[in-house]
């Protein structure tokens, strides 16, 4: 065999293995490795960190499963941080009134109502989801703030913090059931439905998707819906683990839920995204801020580290979306 077609064969494998497919795998692999053979003797590996990590980063998997359908559909969502404290102070003042039915009703409306506000800005209105979604994150920071005046509210309905943080069921931790239910259903949605197949249509193309019958704005409604909803959601685990709500909850999950979708292999103008690779992506990120915490590295070290991370993710996204 000639070298020619040696090289055109290698050249050929190359380009059926897409390395940006599994980098969350490989960078999650790396990070663990170091932090295990760095952390011997810090307790990083023990079965209580560990088990610390996934509960921790329950709350910012929730959210970036909605940003997964958000970015693949060309858009994006930056007030999911806002979201998660009003749901989250919404469920703990209706609860103290009204008792925890009331409460869930009110958290996961409050997300899903400001969710479908942004959607229709963007769908109808046709505003760019960047602009709508800073602005209603800035609005809602202050509706957060304004709704308690400041204070933290307690969660004392023990069912209801059972139910979304604190509790478990056959052993297992409330918290991960949570996470596992919400990436299967997800995921299904995602992979295995029409609704999937047209918010990747719309993001990789939406004149192109918009001609072949694909209501767009509906599209971009739904996703921006969803994600709202799911932040709502990320409010109530909040709540339900911390048995409190305060309004700085979510303020500093923005970066990280966005960096973990990235990471997992979302591309940042859509049309291609993993709800799998998110999970992974978002464990990687707790993995890697509890790491540094482990290590002594300062907030600012560590806000460094992670500021590093998306910088490369995101040019490996635009890379692999260029070819």
């Amino acid at each position: 065999m000639s070298s020619a077609n040696t090289g055109t064969e290698v050249g050929s494998l190359a380009s059926r293995f897409n390395l940006q497919q599994y980098v969350v795998y490989l960078g999650f692999l790396a990070i663990f490795l170091f932090f295990a053979i760095m952390l011997r003797d810090s307790g990083f590996l023990t079965v209580r960190n560990l088990s610390n990590i996934v509960l921790q980063t329950a709350p910012v998997t929730i959210m970036a499963i909605g940003l997964v359908f958000v970015m693949s559909a060309g858009e994006i969502d930056l007030s999911i941080g806002s979201i998660v404290a009003v749901a989250a102070l919404a469920a703990a003042v209706t609860i103290a009134s009204y008792g925890m039915a009331a409460g869930i009703v009110a958290g996961l409306g409050a997300g899903i109502l400001i969710g479908l506000i942004n959607g229709a800005l963007v769908a109808y209105v046709r505003l760019p989801s960047f602009l709508v979604t800073l602005a209603t994150m800035g609005l809602f920071a202050g509706v957060s703030r304004s709704m308690t005046d400041l204070r933290s509210i307690s969660v004392t309905n023990e069912i209801f913090t059972g139910f979304f943080g604190s509790g478990s069921l056959l052993g297992v931790p409330s918290l991960i059931w949570w996470t596992v239910i919400a990436i299967a259903i997800g995921h299904l949605v995602y992979r295995e439905t029409r609704f999937g197949a047209h918010v990747l249509a719309t993001g990789d193309n939406a004149r192109a998707a918009s001609v072949s019958g694909i209501s767009v704005p509906k599209i971009r409604l739904a996703v921006l819906t969803i994600s709202g909803g799911l932040a709502g959601l990320a409010g109530l685990l909040y709540a339900g683990r911390l048995q409190a709500a305060k309004y700085t909850l979510g303020e500093t999950d923005l970066m990280t839920v966005i960096a973990a979708v990235i990471v997992g292999g979302t591309l940042l103008n859509g049309g291609k995204g993993s709800i799998v690779g998110a999970l992974v992506g978002s464990l990687m990120m707790g993995m890697l801020n509890n790491g540094l915490i482990l290590m002594g590295l300062s907030v600012s070290d560590q806000m460094i580290v992670r500021g590093l991370i998306i910088l490369t993710a995101v040019a490996v996204s635009l890379r692999d979306k260029s070819r």
